[in-house]
């Protein structure tokens, strides 16, 4: 196995320093960038098993966590409107789910919290959607609650969220081409 370059505390430092916690939902082609270069080799390592990361960090809340941002976020930033985007949620919802399972969440800062729920917003799975709401409910973290009802209330309407469906090759439907023109229409 290689050895990872980056650590889970390094992760967790970068994503919630002062000056990347502004971009957090409003990046730039520059943060893009800067986290392609910095984390696209460890994700790649990862996605590949290539490096024993997702069996070691994923043994304490703080390595969970890290993960969680390397397969959910870093993504999402790295390969913007391309399919590759999405090519580790479903690791991340799985170490969510696990990291639920093991009352890792009890032991997330507050802070920190949103994103270790996060992954289950993004699912296309009602299941989860259901979950991330009640998650987002019971810790109080009010500012998500809203945003998760809203992720939950497109799954519940199409299945999917049809803002991906350019990016992945989907056929949109009538019903999903009038939404994406209407000014309801989430983006993203």
């Amino acid at each position: 196995m290689i050895k990872p370059m980056i650590t889970a505390d390094e992760i967790i430092e970068f994503w919630f320093s002062a000056p990347m916690n502004q971009h957090w939902f409003k990046s730039t082609p520059e943060i893009d960038g800067l986290i392609r270069q910095k984390y696209e080799a460890v994700w790649r390592e990862a996605l590949a098993g290539k490096s024993d990361i997702q069996n070691t960090w994923k043994q304490t809340p703080q390595g969970c966590l890290a993960l969680i941002i390397l397969f959910d976020q870093f993504p999402l930033n790295m390969f913007r409107a391309e399919p590759e985007s999405f090519a580790t949620e479903s690791r991340s919802i799985e170490l969510t789910l696990y990291g639920i399972a093991q009352a890792y969440d009890q032991q997330i800062a507050e802070s920190q919290l949103s994103f270790f729920y996060m992954p289950l917003m993004h699912s296309e799975r009602l299941e989860h959607q259901e979950l991330s709401v009640d998650m987002f409910e019971r810790a109080g973290l009010k500012n998500n609650i809203r945003f998760a009802k809203h992720h939950r209330e497109i799954i519940r309407r199409f299945g999917r969220f049809p803002h991906r469906n350019a990016i992945l090759g989907r056929q949109s439907t009538e019903a999903e081409r009038v939404y994406l023109n209407s000014k309801d229409a989430f983006s993203g």
